[in-house]
């Protein structure tokens, strides 16, 4: 349940704006959207170090976030899977994302930091509401 914990510091901080606390839950050699990626989408590139993750919430800043609500927590040794809504605009083009259980994945390092996270989202919804 620890790393569950520490998942929901993370939701709570990134609520308040708090980047800085996100940033002390997270490996120095993170990797940020794991994984292959097919879309241009900026807030789901793959970004490698804790230096680079800033640029994921920088990315964000493009969308009007109206909804996020994790709602369900499922957990391993290393591992924590979340189950989440989330209602947001794109600013650019006024278009909405609407996700209804969008996965977040997230595994832990042995000293209990996140070391891997990505998004399992509807990517097609996620480029044409940038079109």
């Amino acid at each position: 349940m620890a790393h569950v914990d520490t998942v929901k510091k993370i939701y709570q901080a990134f609520g308040e704006g708090d980047i800085a606390t996100i940033l002390d839950q997270v490996a120095d050699n993170v990797e940020w959207e794991y994984g292959i990626n097919s879309t241009q989408v900026p807030w789901l590139q793959p970004r490698k170090g804790r230096a680079r993750v800033p640029e994921f919430f920088q990315a964000l800043g493009e969308m009007e976030i109206k909804t996020f609500q994790p709602r369900a927590f499922f957990a391993s040794d290393s591992t924590v899977l979340v189950l989440l809504d989330l209602d947001a605009t794109v600013r650019a083009t006024g278009r909405r994302i609407v996700e209804e259980d969008e996965v977040h994945v997230w595994h832990f390092d042995a000293a209990g930091r996140v070391s891997r996270f990505r998004h399992r989202v509807d990517t097609h919804q996620h480029q044409t509401s940038l079109r």
